[in-house]
């Protein structure tokens, strides 16, 4: 019997909204995955480790505050940095399209927009995790 695929949804920076956060991780969980929510006002020091510690497959974060690109790209490179570069990352919220290319070059391999539907997250995590 192999373990559930676990993730980390993580909310980096001073954003403070985090409904969209707790819907996606609250859909995860409904559909199976073991789920870790670290909270609002997080480092992405403080996201990078606790993926490294809880052993996750995935990596979500969330932010509405327009730091993304400062703020994803830095988890990730912490993330490379400690050699968890196999963590799956992806990323939603408040994100113009003309950023979402430059997050993905920088490790990302989804970024969900308003509207996504949490059918959309579980495609793409099952997908992309299948043993």
């Amino acid at each position: 019997m192999s373990r559930k695929i676990r993730i980390i949804i993580a909310k980096p920076g001073l954003d403070g909204h985090d409904r969209g956060a707790k819907y996606i991780a609250r859909s995860l969980r409904d559909a199976g995955f073991e789920v870790i929510y670290t909270g609002i006002r997080q480092t992405p020091e403080q996201i990078a480790e606790a993926a490294i510690q809880e052993d996750v497959d995935a990596l979500g974060l969330s932010l509405l505050s327009g730091a993304h690109n400062f703020l994803f790209p830095r988890v990730a490179e912490l993330l490379k940095e400690k050699g968890a570069e196999k963590i799956l990352l992806f990323g939603g919220g408040v994100i113009p399209e003309e950023d979402i290319d430059f997050l993905k070059t920088k490790g990302f391999k989804a970024i969900f927009t308003p509207g996504t539907t949490s059918e959309e997250v579980i495609s793409f995590i099952n997908k992309n995790l299948k043993d």
